[in-house]
C-alpha cells in the first residue's frame, strides 16, 4: 500500500543549529505510526512541516501527500490536505466558549447567523463521548491544562482529517482520559483514518502504534515494527546508550528537621467555595513528598495556594522553616526558601519572548542588585552560564530565545529558574510532563541531588510508577482532602488509586 504521507531527506536549519537532517518517514493509511526521541531530537520540527507552520521553500528535502509533492505555505494548505495537527503549544482562544473553540473557523449556520442551538447540542454530544464533564458554553480560560488539552484533541478528531498528529496528547490527562482517547484512535484507524503518535509514555506507544520511528539529534535512526520494538530497544536508539535504572537509587532519606508543616488547612477558591479541606502534612529535609490524586483533587491548587497565587485560607496553619506563615507572596516565598515550578511552562513559568538567561535569573536578581540598585552582570551572567551546564539546557548559548527551545528544555529552565533562588523548599508540579525518557532521567538525578543536599521537595505527579520510584512518603489527595499518607514500605498502585478514588467512592 502506498504512503499516505512521506517524507524524503527532510533538512531544517535555524541559526546555528540543524533542527532535521535528512530525515525519511512514511505514513499509511489506517496506521498509527509512533514517533519518539529525546527533546530537541526533531519531533517538533518534523511536525511543524506537516503542518505548515514551516512553509515550503525553507527546508530542504520532499514532503509528498497522497503521491503529490506538497507545497505547504500556512497551516491552512495543511488542513486542506486532511492533516490536522495538534501541537504541545494548546491553541485554545481563552476568551471564547468551550463550544466555539471546538467549531471555530467552522460554526454551524441557518442561513447567515450562527445556529447556537446546534453548535452546543453536538459540542454537548462530542463533550460526552470523552466522558468530560465540562459545560459547552464555560469559557476555556477557565479550565484546567488537561481540560484544555481534551478539547483541542475533540476539536482535532472532530474536523474528521484523513492524517491526525498528536503530539504529547497524554502528558496532562488522567489514566481513565487516556484510555478514552486511546479507544477512540483504534476506531479512527478502523475507519481509515492515519495517525502520528508523539509520546514519551512507552506504554502507550506500545499499545497503539504498528510502527515506531526513532529521531535521534535530528536524524532518523531506526523504524521498527511493533512486534520488533521493545522499551530496551526504542529507549537505547533514543538516547545513544542503555538505561537499565529508570529511577536512579539513593539512599533512605534521613530525618532532617522538618521545613514545611501544614496544619488542618482550608481554603476557598476564587469563586468563593471550599475546594481544599483539613490538609496536613509535612516535609522534611532531604526528603521528598510525593502529593498524588486524580484530575481535580487538588494537587496543583494545593501548591499554587502555599506559593500565595492561589485561594482564601479560611483556617489552618503554615509553617516553613519553624516560622508562621499566614499569608504567603511569592516574592515573600522566595525569600524565605520556598520555590515552585510550575506545571504550565508556557502559561505560567517562563517569558518565551526573552532569552533563556533573562528566565533563569529573573525570580533571584536581589541576589545580584549592588548599592544604587544596579545589577552586578558579570555575577549574573556567571551564575547562569553555571546552571545553564548543570541542567544540559541543548540551546546555542544564554542568549538564545526562550520560545526556540523544545519542550524538554522549556521545562529545564523553568527548573534552573527556580534553583537560582538558592531555595529550602522546592515544589514541582509535574517537572517531567512532556519530557522524553533521557531527560527524565536528568531531572531524577537532579531530584536526587537537591535531598542529598539538605532540601525538602514536593513533588506532584500524575504517572503513579514515577510518584512510587521518586517518594519517600506520598499523600494522595482527594476532592480536596487528604484519602491516604503512606510510607515506602505500603507503596502500590493499588492501594495508591484507592486513596485517591476514597472521596469520590463515599460521595456515590
Amino acid at each position: 500500500m502506498p504512503p499516505l504521507v512521506e517524507a524524503r531527506g527532510l533538512t531544517k536549519r535555524f541559526p546555528g543549529v540543524t533542527a532535521l537532517r535528512d530525515v525519511s518517514f512514511d505514513l499509511r493509511p489506517g496506521e498509527i505510526h509512533a514517533l519518539c526521541g529525546e527533546n530537541g531530537a526533531g519531533k517538533s520540527t518534523l511536525i511543524k512541516l506537516l503542518a505548515g507552520i514551516h512553509p515550503h521553500g525553507s527546508y530542504e528535502g520532499e514532503l509528498r501527500v497522497a503521491g503529490a509533492e506538497a507545497r505547504f505555505h500556512g497551516v491552512r494548505d495543511a488542513e486542506t490536505a486532511g492533516i490536522a495537527v495538534i501541537t504541545q503549544e494548546l491553541a485554545l482562544v481563552d476568551g471564547l466558549s468551550v463550544a466555539e473553540n471546538i467549531f471555530l473557523g467552522r460554526l454551524p449556520r441557518r442561513g447567515a447567523r450562527v445556529d447556537w442551538l446546534e453548535t452546543h447540542r453536538r459540542a454537548t454530544a462530542l463533550l460526552a463521548d470523552f466522558g468530560l464533564d465540562v459545560s459547552p458554553e464555560a469559557e476555556a480560560g477557565t479550565l484546567g491544562i488537561g481540560r484544555k488539552q481534551l478539547v483541542e484533541i475533540i476539536r482535532a478528531l472532530d474536523k474528521h482529517s484523513r492524517v491526525l498528529v498528536l503530539d504529547e496528547p497524554t502528558a496532562a490527562l488522567t489514566e481513565r482520559e487516556v484510555d478514552v482517547l486511546l479507544e477512540h484512535l483504534r476506531r479512527l484507524r478502523a475507519q481509515g483514518t492515519a495517525c502520528i503518535y508523539i509520546s514519551h509514555r512507552l506504554d502507550e506507544v506500545f499499545a497503539i502504534a504498528d510502527r515506531v520511528t526513532v529521531l535521534r539529534d535530528g536524524a532518523s535512526v531506526a523504524t521498527l515494527p511493533r512486534a520488533e520494538a521493545t522499551a530496551a530497544s526504542v529507549i537505547r536508539h533514543m538516547v545513544g546508550r542503555e538505561i537499565t535504572d529508570q529511577y536512579p537509587r539513593r539512599a533512605p532519606a534521613s530525618t532532617g528537621p522538618v521545613l514545611l508543616a501544614v496544619n488542618g488547612l482550608h481554603v476557598a477558591g476564587p469563586d468563593g467555595k471550599t475546594a481544599l479541606q483539613d490538609i496536613s502534612l509535612e516535609v522534611r529535609a532531604g526528603e521528598v513528598l510525593g502529593i498524588g490524586g486524580l484530575m481535580g483533587a487538588g494537587r496543583t491548587e494545593l501548591l499554587l495556594h502555599l506559593y500565595g497565587v492561589w485561594g482564601t485560607r479560611t483556617a489552618g496553619s503554615v509553617q516553613l522553616r519553624d516560622n508562621a506563615y499566614p499569608n504567603p507572596d511569592p516574592r515573600e516565598s522566595i525569600a524565605r526558601g520556598l520555590v515552585l515550578a510550575t506545571e504550565d511552562r508556557r502559561r505560567h513559568g517562563l517569558v518565551l519572548g526573552e532569552s533563556v538567561g533573562f528566565n533563569l535569573s529573573l525570580p533571584s536578581l536581589r541576589r545580584f542588585t549592588r548599592a544604587a540598585g544596579r545589577i552586578d552582570q558579570a555575577a549574573e551572567h556567571a551564575e547562569n552560564q553555571r546552571m545553564f551546564h548543570a541542567l544540559r539546557v541543548k540551546a546555542p548559548g544564554l542568549e538564545a530565545r526562550t520560545a526556540g527551545l523544545s519542550g524538554g528544555n522549556q521545562q529545564k529552565v523553568v527548573l534552573g529558574k527556580a534553583l537560582m533562588t538558592a531555595p529550602k523548599v522546592v515544589m514541582l508540579d509535574e517537572p517531567t510532563r512532556g519530557i522524553d525518557v533521557g531527560a527524565k532521567l536528568e531531572i531524577y538525578e537532579l531530584i536526587n541531588r537537591l535531598t542529598c543536599d539538605g532540601l525538602a521537595v514536593l513533588l506532584v505527579s500524575s504517572e503513579l510508577p514515577e510518584l512510587m520510584g521518586l517518594s519517600d512518603r506520598i499523600v494522595m489527595l482527594a476532592g480536596g482532602r487528604v484519602g491516604g499518607v503512606f510510607e515506602r514500605r505500603e507503596f502500590s498502585q493499588e492501594a495508591l488509586l484507592a486513596a485517591a478514588m476514597s472521596r469520590a467512592n463515599a460521595g456515590m
